[in-house]
This record gives structure tokens, C-alpha cells and sequence, in this order.
């Protein structure tokens, strides 16, 4: 059975995961869009930068994002200095880590949808003197709506299943920074197999639902 230690990791892995994809989707966006929209020959590497938490082993991104949010570090300073404090081993020190770590898995599914639309809907609207905000709007947006779709699915499980980051950022703090992967390790080092397979086996039929709803949800497969 899930004890109140469990529930409140599953809790705090919620509001984590729900907070990290809004705000991901609201930076995440206007960065896609110029991705998808730019001849810039910063193309490739902004890309490169936003898809670095893919092949960065989690450690490494954690132990840098440590060091800027520690005291000595920039946004350290910075949080000081506008009275936050330091946001390592808090729950908005994750929320920062989870933006940065899960950000590829928000920009890249929008990046397709907005390069997959093409020129055309957007010369018809600039034809009826629609101006490029209204188009982005009116025209983009709804283009894109299974991209978005796809977006908020992978970053909020992405953020559910961290580990590595939010445990070198958070470590771990009973209903500060204890999500779910790292309620597990520790069911796991005390030995509490039972109370693991519960949290376990929630992980993995979580994955396979996320899974199942982005093969029904694309209308690329299904036509296929």
C-alpha cells in the first residue's frame, strides 16, 4: 500500500511536472517558432544548445545548473541579490532544473509542427493583410495544436520520471523535494521492495498510458 511519504511524493511530482510544461510551453514556443522560421546561421547551434539535455548524462546538467544556482554561481548572485535567495534544494530549484533538462522534449515536437505547416497559410493570410502576430495566432497556432498536444505529453513525463537532476538540485527532503523516482531509491536502499513495486509499477503503467496517447493522438500513424 502507498504510505503519506508516497502520497506526497506523488503530489509533489504533480505540481512539478504541471508547472515545469506550462512553463515550458510558454518559453518553449516563441523559441520553436523562430527554430522553425529562421535563416539564421545561429540555427544550428541554438538548436544544439536546447537538444544538450539529450545527451548530457543528468549528472553533468544537474552539477552545472548547482553551480550557477549556488552562491558563488550567476543566478546564485542574482537571487541574492533580488531577495529569493538560493534556489538549490528548494522546490523552485527544481522547477528551474526540470525547464532546462525536459526542454528539448517541448521545443522539438513544436519545431516540427510549425516547419510542417509551410508557407502557404501564411501567404493567404498576409494576402488578407493579416499582420505577422495576428498570422502566428490565428494561422500557426491552431496548425500546430497536435504539435502543442505533443509538447505538453512528453515534457510533463519527462519531468515525472527525472532522477539524476532534481536529486543533485532538490536532494532530498520529505515534501520539499522528494518526487517519486527518488521516493523509490529510497524504498529501494531500505530495502521496502513491496512499497517500491507500488511506486514502480505506477511508473510503468503511467509510461505506457503517455505512450498509447501519443500513437492514438497522431494523425500521421493513424493515416498510415
Amino acid at each position: 500500500m502507498l504510505t503519506a511519504a508516497d502520497l506526497a511524493a506523488i503530489w509533489l511530482t504533480l505540481k512539478l511536472a504541471t508547472i515545469t510544461t506550462l512553463l515550458l510551453l510558454l518559453i518553449g514556443t516563441p523559441i520553436a517558432w523562430w527554430l522553425a522560421r529562421t535563416g539564421s546561421k545561429l540555427k544550428g547551434s541554438v538548436g544544439a544548445v536546447v537538444a544538450l539535455p539529450i545527451v548530457l548524462p543528468p549528472t553533468v546538467l544537474g552539477f552545472y545548473l548547482l553551480l550557477l544556482m549556488g552562491p558563488h554561481g550567476v543566478v546564485g548572485q542574482f537571487t541574492q541579490w533580488a531577495g529569493i535567495g538560493l534556489l538549490p534544494f528548494t522546490f523552485w530549484g527544481l522547477v528551474v532544473s526540470s525547464v532546462f533538462y525536459s526542454m528539448p522534449f517541448v521545443v522539438q515536437p513544436l519545431q516540427n509542427a510549425f516547419e510542417a505547416i509551410g508557407e502557404r497559410p501564411f501567404e493567404v493570410a498576409a494576402s488578407l493583410r493579416a499582420s505577422p502576430i495576428d498570422a502566428f495566432f490565428s494561422v500557426a497556432i491552431p496548425l500546430a495544436k497536435p504539435g502543442f498536444v505533443t509538447a505538453a505529453i512528453l515534457g510533463f513525463s519527462h519531468t515525472v520520471g527525472e532522477f539524476g537532476v532534481v536529486l543533485m538540485i532538490g536532494g532530498n527532503i520529505p515534501g520539499a523535494t522528494r518526487v517519486v523516482s527518488v521516493q523509490i531509491y529510497d524504498h529501494v536502499e531500505a530495502l521496502e521492495y513491496a512499497q517500491a513495486h507500488w511506486l514502480a509499477g505506477g511508473m510503468v503503467a503511467f509510461s505506457f498510458l503517455v505512450l498509447l496517447t501519443l500513437y492514438t493522438l497522431n494523425p500521421g500513424r493513424r493515416a498510415r
